[in-house]
């Protein structure tokens, strides 16, 4: 057993890496939609809230992805947000998002593995891109008293300090690999850059990523000729000078004529998510990524971003909503630079808490979305504690939600 009380059998044969998600029982963990989910009120633009994975533990932090007919979500489950110990899990649709696999693991260290975004490439290929965190003693104890209750950080401590979590600590950072069948085995872990939702492939077979965990307020664009080739470090967009905001948490998308769009969350120090600097920022390039246009702020609030392509042409931006009602919203530009306040759409305002967000959508038909996100799935109006969180709380789960897009003017 690892020390998170797991079986080793398959990760001890290839060095803590990866685990063919095929292994494990896959059993339906939500009925079909029609069956289980929540009906929106009406006039919404809803048509179904529903579960995905959930389970009694810490589920957060999703990604959405097609590969063939199937729909894959990578998410990471742990014991709170910010424990020592998640391990990265895959759920699986294969009728459009109606029905859902159990989750199967497909990563778990030894230390904290915390994020998987996924890059699809045009031939269903995945690229994941993986985010492991070595936690430390002073980290933990440095944390203010509010953050968790001292008989939680003292265990964790004594995890950290245990011989085999720091031996793993060589593990601390980004991640890559491949599946060439949608999720089902995984090539073994190679050194990458970390990145939220995943990048983009361009018209040439080159692959665009955009990163933040290594540039230290900045975002780090990377290149790559194609799936086997080394990252290139391509560009580098930072925030305005002396403004005190700092850029994290990025995603790229690529329009139709070819510019590249990314919307970029905003940070202010000491941290507020009131500040009215920490709406969601903007920038383009029109040659491949190589340099874009001073980046700008737009009207939207919430975090991180999300930005889906429409059949139609327009950009969706879908992203957290971490105010009162807190939940998940949604936004579309004609242009992909012009964002209206009232074309924002409210998919969710139900959450308990700010505990949620991270949403990532797909067109699985036309004019019809899929945003799956992570939030407490409890009734409306449901208070839970969150400082310290109370243990005995419903924890976050994966959700998804179904709903058709305004149509366009």
């Amino acid at each position: 057993m690892n020390p998170k009380g797991r079986r080793l059998t398959i990760l001890e044969k290839i060095g803590y890496g990866l685990v063919p998600a095929a292994v494990g029982t896959l059993l339906l963990v939500s009925p079909a939609l029609a069956q289980t989910g929540q009906d929106a009120a009406a006039g919404s633009p809803v048509i179904r809230h529903f579960a995905i994975a959930a389970g009694g533990e810490y589920c957060a932090w999703p990604s959405l992805a097609r590969s063939g007919k199937d729909l894959i979500v990578l998410f990471t489950r742990t014991e709170e947000h910010l424990a020592p110990n998640g391990a990265i899990l895959l759920s699986r649709s294969t009728d459009g998002g109606s029905t859902w696999l159990s989750p199967v693991v497909v990563l778990d260290s030894p230390i904290d593995d915390r994020e998987s975004g996924i890059t699809t490439l045009g031939n269903g290929w995945l690229l994941a891109h993986f985010w492991s965190t070595c936690h430390t003693r002073e980290f933990y104890e440095s944390l203010p008293p509010a953050a968790y209750r001292p008989e939680v950080i003292a265990r964790w401590v004594e995890f950290v300090e245990r011989p085999e979590y720091r031996d793993a600590c060589v593990r601390h950072g980004a991640w890559q690999s491949l599946s060439t069948d949608g999720g089902r085995t995984w090539t073994p872990l190679v050194r990458g850059h970390d990145s939220v939702h995943g990048g983009i492939e361009l018209e040439d077979g080159s692959l665009l990523l955009a990163s933040y965990r290594e540039a230290k307020g900045s975002i780090d664009v990377f290149r790559a000729l194609s799936v086997d080739s080394p990252w290139v470090h391509w560009a580098r967009v930072s925030p305005p000078d002396g403004g005190g905001v700092s850029f994290a948490e990025p995603h790229v998308v690529r329009m139709r004529g070819g510019r590249i769009v990314m919307m970029i969350r905003a940070g202010v120090t000491p941290y507020s998510d009131q500040d009215p600097r920490t709406v969601l920022w903007e920038t383009y390039s029109d040659d491949g990524g190589r340099s874009w246009v001073a980046p700008f702020q737009t009207p939207l609030w919430g975090y991180p971003p999300h930005l889906t392509l429409l059949s139609d042409g327009r950009l969706l931006c879908t992203y957290g909503y971490r105010r009162p009602p807190y939940g998940e919203r949604a936004c579309v530009s004609e242009d992909g630079i012009t964002w209206r306040m009232r074309d924002e759409v409210v998919l969710s305002g139900d959450a308990p808490n700010h505990d949620l967000g991270y949403p990532a959508s797909l067109e699985v038909e036309k004019g019809v979305i899929l945003t799956v996100y992570y939030q407490p799935d409890v009734p409306a109006g449901t208070i839970q504690q969150l400082s310290p969180p109370d243990p005995l709380r419903t924890k976050p789960s994966i959700r998804g939600t179904l709903w058709r897009v305004p149509p366009g003017r």
